[in-house]
């Protein structure tokens, strides 16, 4: 059998550890995609390398999205696209005739 080291495998582990996700707090039979219930609260959950224990509270998607993902809120900077020359490159429209 081709097991991985255990030093291995507790690096993977020790890698988690500090991750965050948000559980939306719902009725049923557990937690759901995030999309179901964007309007619902999420408890924000945290891994401490064994379980996931309690670290905060959304009251919806946005903000757990704004918790989970703190740089995604920088708009990217926009770079100047490249001007093409003339050519009759493979993927450029063709010329109409004159």
């Amino acid at each position: 059998m081709d097991d991985e080291p255990l030093s291995q495998w507790a690096e993977r582990r020790d890698a988690r550890i500090g991750q965050l996700r948000a559980v939306p707090l719902v009725s049923g039979d557990g937690p759901r995609g995030s999309h179901l219930n964007p309007d619902a609260p999420r408890a924000i959950q945290r891994w401490n390398g064994h379980m996931w224990e309690p670290h905060g509270f959304a009251t919806d998607l946005a903000e757990a999205k704004r918790v989970l993902f703190p740089d995604a809120e920088t708009a990217p900077v926009e770079a100047p696209t490249p001007k093409l020359g003339p050519g009759t490159g493979r993927h450029r429209k063709p010329q109409a005739p004159r």
